[in-house]
């Protein structure tokens, strides 16, 4: 039906509704309208205006089944009634957008402002004087801004796209860098400001007070020049200071590797989610298809009362029992499921569709039995009713006419939600036969736990047959799947992926913690979980259902508690037939909580529309590529392309390699940094010249900005990435060893840079370039300086590449062919501007022996490192870290409203009044408790912050909750408390935890004998553990 949503749309075609409503018989906007219904209302809506769905069917001229006729009139014509299939993209920011959006960085308006002043007076052309250093001067200062441009554009574009995320949390690193570039950018300026007042302060002393000249009106343009030089310096320190390829290094580090992200089957939709997976600390993953192979398999089988380990022989099988089989597993699947040939002889046959289908489909074949003939005498048209599988039904059922004018249902599901609606079971004989409660214990002891334990899902078989007259009320859902016969349980294997347990290791290795949620049952889950090594025999753990869950996490009220979350999650490695409810409130629960120092940071997989509001909430939404629906997709931070476990292992490790390049180029960043603002306002204040010239600086900028970020930032990662826990959110970006190094090199560079400074010319028997008259042709001493200086940066870019305190820098080297290339090719440049550069970049060419005295001081850098790294950094005290991101600036403003964004638009105008009422409270009931705590000295009136009701149990609780279209159906499932009145004496409170939290308190027994683990009735055992939420 097209953009229902476009108002332009809409607007455009308001006469071709009219015109052509007669054809169709209905508008685009009472479409629009139905479409806005949901559940009952839009059922009940059909049929008072169309007639059931056929009707309308009708009045759109087209079939429930076959669809459009397709020819191209008629499609012409819908497309002009009703609009395109098709979904109009975002519109893109033009390009002037994008450059006005960079301009309005901090960093850039400083420099603009510097630039138009330098540019403005170097046209100030005094009698009878060149200006062309002055020119070059400031044509060097505006020569910064396209380079600038280009990095705050990305980066602040960057910045736009995640403000228009769904995460409302700034990333990480980005806030980390983000206060570090304005501590170093304030210093820059005050160290620029310092500059230019001791270098003015100096020239008037030196000229009008200790030479007692006076100002004469003549001598103002060479006044004026020497203050427009002065200036230039303190632009020039300014330039040097400012971090301005920190967006740029981000931006390329991130950028690299989203791209390299996408060999390893990462799609990356979100660029801060490749640097957020590095500080995962949870990792909450499906189990079909992600850890497990998603090739279903029929491996054992229960029918006509005898337990068949492996597939049973056809001749076995009752006449009866196996053409009701293959007739419930043809017909009651989708059609689009079905099993074709392989691709390649020997291969095996492709799967296509539902994979849980496809092997009970295999099963027939199996059976040497085909479903094709059964689909082809009852096509879907002709199917009565369907009752699809969902996440509440755990089932699925279709019902079809049979030529007597009866009904026959076929159902299939979860066994144990299905054989609790069976009372009777086909015997060995084909005849059905009483199924009682205590029948159904026996077969849940003898059948289904030993085939859970396996690891096999277990899936029942069932129908039921219903009369002509008077015709089944098949509304009455309850009521229409009771009363079933049972016609066989099967187990289905769906294997391990082979590469997924040593993933799972490794994750554990690097301090991540892997849950499993799914919604099979807890044994099946349980044995999957220990052949993937998430949990192991003899820890202290939980595997929980979806109800036990949901018991202990909320109060006598309904409401969630965080308190409660608290308790479980910590331990919690498998939760078993949860809902997509479950699963978000797993993630928001341990998101919030404050139980550990570090906030967690979590990661999530989900495939279905009913995940999105898990993924959305998760720190990373991993979506599955090929089972994924587009919904879930669209919510995803990162798209699995295989849909496999390990790729999300190596999203950890580029992860970590993004922090950690960043974390190398701000080592090799701040060093230049450090010496460069040192030498330009040393040099400045002595000798009243910068020996570093403002193009000159340009170089180095371009070194260690443009062309550092792209070498350091490249660098791909390693194993030993996984050797250690995530650096955490509150980590300080600058660590004490990175501190160390830096303050180290620092020494050592100023140390040469000052010695040749003030004794270079005795050293190499040149003229001195110290104290030259104004436009003097560039001096061998100076240039001298600066080659040596950029030898030091070249070198120390090597050491730079290890930042935490490795010895070897050359490891892995030629895995980086972008930083070898970068390297060598800056030192090629270096050699034409230093040979040929002459006065533009005030250079004079050097001889072999100088060239080879530069070259071994600037070698010298990595002998250096190594005496830095022997010095052990927990001996210098004084060291301090810096970039830390405390947990105040952690969380912006924004996600104060990151609550309400996650409840349905109509939720969210029935709670803005309450929820802000409650905000309102929390804050009172806060600074009430701080004046207690204050009055009585001592912080005993201070409750603990998680003990307070949250915003988070407002929001759950029953009166707010919008039903859907089946309001009778409640969270958790009641009909076990009536089964059993002990059970429903003792919910309420929900069972505190012991004090050995172990998988035994939640009814587990690890043991793989399943006798004992079936031995008791009681409502703790695992027999009860079946009893399944909704």
């Amino acid at each position: 039906m097209g953009d229902m949503t476009n108002s332009d749309f809409y607007s455009k075609n308001q006469r071709n509704e009219a015109n052509h409503a007669g054809e169709f018989g209905c508008t685009l906007q009472e479409l629009r309208s139905l479409m806005e219904l949901r559940g009952t209302e839009a059922v009940v809506k059909i049929k008072e205006t169309y007639g059931e769905t056929e009707g309308l069917c009708r009045h759109l001229k087209t079939s429930p089944t076959e669809g459009l006729a397709g020819t191209a009139a008629d499609l012409e014509k819908r497309k002009l009634i009703f609009g395109k299939n098709f979904i109009p993209p975002k519109k893109p920011k033009t390009f002037l957008q994008l450059v006005w959006e960079a301009l309005q960085d901090v960093t850039l308006i400083i420099l603009e402002i510097a630039a138009i002043i330098s540019l403005g007076l170097s046209f100030y052309q005094p009698p009878g004087e060149g200006n062309e250093a002055k020119q070059q001067d400031g044509a060097a200062a505006m020569e910064m801004q396209p380079l600038k441009s280009a990095e705050g554009g990305e980066g602040d574009d960057k910045d736009k796209k995640k403000s228009n995320m769904h995460k409302k949390e700034k990333s990480v690193l980005q806030g980390k860098l983000t206060k570090l570039a304005v501590q170093i950018g304030k210093a820059g300026l005050v160290m620029s400001a310092i500059t230019v007042i001791i270098l003015v302060l100096y020239f008037a002393i030196d000229t009008f007070v200790v030479n007692k000249k006076q100002w004469l009106p003549e001598c103002t343009p060479v006044y004026v020049q020497y203050f427009v030089k002065f200036f230039i310096i303190g632009v020039t320190v300014l330039v040097v200071a400012v971090p301005e390829g920190l967006p740029l290094a981000v931006t390329i580090s991130l950028a690299y590797s989203v791209k390299k992200m996408m060999k390893d089957n990462n799609l990356v939709r979100h660029l801060d989610a490749c640097e957020t997976m590095g500080n995962a600390t949870a990792i909450c993953s499906d189990k079909t298809g992600t850890l497990t192979t998603n090739r279903m398999t029929v491996v054992q089988a229960y029918v006509g009362d005898v337990h068949y380990k492996e597939i049973p022989d056809p001749d076995s099988v009752p006449v009866k029992t196996l053409d009701l089989l293959v007739n419930a597993i043809a017909i009651n699947s989708a059609y689009t499921t079905k099993i074709l040939p392989p691709e390649k002889e020997g291969g095996l046959p492709r799967q296509v569709g539902n994979k849980t289908e496809c092997g009970l489909l295999g099963f027939v074949l199996d059976l040497k039995q085909d479903y094709e003939p059964v689909r082809n005498l009852i096509p879907e048209e002709k199917l009565y009713k369907v009752y699809t599988f969902n996440s509440v039904r755990k089932s699925m059922s279709t019902v079809i006419k049979m030529p007597d004018g009866s009904f026959r249902m076929y159902s299939k599901g979860a066994s144990e939600i299905v054989l609790k609606k069976c009372s009777r079971i086909l015997n060995a004989a084909g005849e059905p036969r009483i199924f009682r409660p205590r029948d159904r214990d026996e077969m849940v002891k003898k059948v289904i736990e030993p085939m859970a334990c396996d690891g096999l899902r277990t899936i029942c078989v069932a129908f039921r047959d219903f009369n002509s007259s008077p015709e089944p009320d098949w509304d009455n859902e309850n009521d229409i799947l009771s009363d079933l016969t049972c016609i066989c349980v099967v187990g289905i294997e769906d294997p391990v992926r082979p590469e997924v347990p040593e993933a799972i290791r490794k994750c554990q290795r690097a301090g991540i913690t892997v849950r499993m949620v799914t919604g099979d049952n807890i044994n099946t889950a349980r044995a999957i979980a220990i052949k993937c090594g998430i949990i192991h025999p003899g820890e202290d753990f939980l595997c929980l259902e979806g109800k036990e869950f949901n018991r202990r996490i909320r109060n006598e009220k309904g409401e969630i508690e965080q308190e409660r979350i608290d308790k479980i999650w910590p331990k919690l490695r498998v939760l078993a037939r949860s809902s997509p409810t479950d699963k978000h409130t797993l993630v928001k629960g341990i998101i919030d909580s404050t139980q550990v120092e570090q906030r967690q940071v979590v990661a999530v997989t989900g495939d279905g529309t009913n995940d999105g509001p898990a993924l959305k909430k998760a720190d990373v939404g991993f979506a599955m590529g090929i089972a994924g629906t587009d919904v879930a997709k669209e919510a995803s931070d990162i798209i699995l392309t295989d849909d496999n476990f390990s790729s999300i292992v190596k999203a950890v490790m580029w992860g970590r390699n993004v922090y950690d390049s960043i974390s190398k180029f701000l080592q090799f960043q701040l060093t230049v940094n450090i010496v460069a603002v040192i030498v330009a306002f040393t040099g400045a204040c002595i000798t009243q010249d910068s020996p570093l010239k403002a193009v000159q600086m340009l170089w180095v900028n371009l070194i260690m900005d443009t062309f550092a970020s792209l070498a350091l930032a490249t660098e791909p990662p390693t194993e030993a990435l996984l050797l250690r826990k995530p650096y955490g959110r509150n980590k300080p970006l600058i660590s004490r060893t990175m501190m160390k190094n830096i303050l180290g090199h620092a020494v050592y560079q100023l140390t040469l840079i000052f010695t040749l400074l003030f004794v270079g010319e005795k050293m190499f028997k040149i003229d001195s370039g110290r104290n030259a008259p104004l436009h003097s042709p560039p001096s061998e001493h100076y240039t001298i300086i600066f080659n040596t200086f950029v030898m030091m940066q070249l070198f120390n870019e090597i050491n730079a590449r290890k930042i935490h305190g490795e010895r070897n820098v050359f490891d892995g080297i030629f895995r980086n062919p972008i930083f070898c290339t970068i390297v060598l090719g800056t030192f090629a440049i270096q050699i034409v501007i230093v040979q040929f550069g002459g006065k533009p970049f005030s250079c004079s060419p050097l001889q072999l022996d100088q060239w080879m005295w530069c070259v071994f001081i600037g070698l010298g850098e990595l002998v250096w490192g190594q005496v830095i790294a022997t010095i052990p950094t927990s001996r210098l005290k004084f060291l301090k870290e810096a970039g830390r991101l405390t947990e105040k600036e952690e969380v912006p403003e924004e996600e104060l409203n990151e609550d309400v964004e996650e409840i349905d638009h109509a939720e969210r105008e029935l709670r803005r009044g309450q929820i802000l009422w409650f905000r309102g409270l929390n804050r009172i009931q806060t600074q009430i408790r701080v004046v207690k705590a204050f009055r009585s000295s001592l912080y005993e009136g201070l409750e603990k912050p998680e003990s307070r009701t949250s915003i988070h149990n407002f929001m759950t609780h029953p009166e707010f909750r919008i039903e859907d279209s089946q309001p009778h159906i409640p969270l958790i499932d009641d009909t076990d408390l009536e089964e059993d009145p002990a059970l429903k004496k003792n919910s309420s409170p929900p069972s505190s935890l012991n004090k050995n939290n172990s998988a035994i308190d939640s009814g587990i027994n690890l043991t793989t004998d399943t006798s004992k683990s079936a031995t008791s009735s009681s409502p703790g055992s695992p027999i009860h553990s079946l009893e399944t939420s909704l």
